[in-house]
C-alpha cells in the first residue's frame, strides 16, 4: 500500500519545503491541487514543470496526479446546459491532462462540487449526458498522455450531482473508455447507506484512486472512523493504487496532520496484516 498526501494542506510553504517534509515524514507520493502551485497552473512553463518534478523526485517523491481540478476557476462547469461552457471545461481539463503528465502524474480526481451542481432546468439524466460529453472530449488526450480521470462521488452536503459510487459508475459506463475510473473517498462513502467495505468490494473493478480522511474533515485516525475494516477491504480487493490523505480542516497544523495520519495508517496496515 502506497501512501501520499494532498499538498494544498501546506499553506504558504514553498514547493521544496513541502516535498522535503512530506518525504521525511514517510510518504512516497504527493498529490497536487493546481491552484496551490500557481494562480493559473496551465501557464506554468515547461521549465517550471520540469523543475517541480525534479525537486519532488530528488526528495524521493512521486507526483501522483491532480485533484480539485476546477477549484478557483471561473466560467467552467461540468453539467451546464451551455455547450460553450462545456467546451471550455473540456479544453481546460485537457490542459490539466498535459500538466499532470508533465509533472509525472497519472490520475486526475474530479471533485469540484460547485462546478458540477445541477443548474435550474437541468435534470439528473441531462446532467449525466452533459458530463459524459465533457469527459468524452478529454479521453483521446488522456489516453495519449497516460492519465486516468477518476470521478469522485461527493455527499449531498457538497453537491447534488453524483453522490454515490453507483452514480459515478453510471457516468463511467456512459463514457465507456479505459481512461476513466472511480475515485473513492472515505468521508464521502461514510454518507452512503452501504458500508464502506461493501462499496470497496462492489466497485473494485473500476476503482483507481482512494482518499483517506474522516467526517470531521481531518485525517484518518483524527476522527471516529475505524479504519481496520476499510484497510482490510482494500487489501482483499487487490487494490494496488495510491492511498492519499486529503483533509479540509487545517487547524491542527500541516505537520501534525501529516504525521498523525501516516502513523495511523501504517499502524492499521500492520494490524490488518498481522
Amino acid at each position: 500500500m502506497k501512501f501520499a498526501i494532498c499538498q494544498e494542506l501546506f499553506v504558504d510553504w514553498d514547493w521544496e519545503r513541502q516535498c522535503r517534509f512530506i518525504a521525511e515524514t514517510g510518504y512516497t507520493g504527493i498529490e497536487v491541487a493546481p491552484f496551490a502551485i500557481g494562480d493559473n497552473a496551465l501557464e506554468l512553463s515547461a521549465d517550471e514543470r520540469r523543475r517541480l518534478r525534479a525537486i519532488a523526485s530528488d526528495c524521493g517523491l512521486e507526483i501522483i496526479g491532480l485533484h480539485w481540478l476546477l477549484a478557483k476557476t471561473e466560467g467552467l462547469h461540468l453539467t451546464t446546459a451551455d455547450p460553450a461552457v462545456r467546451k471550455r471545461t473540456a479544453e481546460y481539463l485537457i490542459g490539466l491532462t498535459d500538466l499532470c503528465a508533465d509533472l509525472g502524474g497519472s490520475v486526475m480526481v474530479f471533485g469540484s462540487p460547485q462546478q458540477r451542481n445541477l443548474e435550474e432546468g437541468v435534470d439528473s439524466d441531462q446532467a449525466m449526458a452533459n458530463a459524459a460529453e465533457v469527459f468524452n472530449a478529454c479521453m483521446p488526450r488522456m489516453a495519449e498522455r497516460g492519465v486516468t480521470l477518476c470521478m469522485e462521488p461527493l455527499t449531498t452536503k457538497e453537491t447534488n450531482f453524483c453522490n454515490t459510487c453507483a452514480d459515478a459508475a453510471r457516468l463511467i459506463e456512459m463514457v465507456d473508455h479505459p481512461n476513466i475510473a472511480l475515485h473513492q473517498d472515505v468521508k464521502a462513502m461514510l454518507g452512503e447507506e452501504t458500508p464502506i467495505p461493501e462499496l470497496i468490494e462492489r466497485f473494485k473493478s473500476i476503482t483507481r484512486h482512494f482518499h483517506v480522511n474522516d467526517t470531521n474533515l481531518l485525517g484518518p485516525g483524527m476522527g471516529e472512523t475505524d479504519y481496520h475494516p476499510i484497510v482490510d477491504a482494500l487489501l482483499r480487493s487487490g487494490y494496488d493504487g495510491w492511498v492519499s490523505v486529503e483533509v479540509f480542516d487545517y487547524s491542527p497544523g500541516a505537520e501534525e496532520i501529516a504525521r498523525q495520519s501516516l502513523d495511523y495508517m501504517q499502524r492499521i496496515l500492520d494490524d490488518v496484516r498481522a
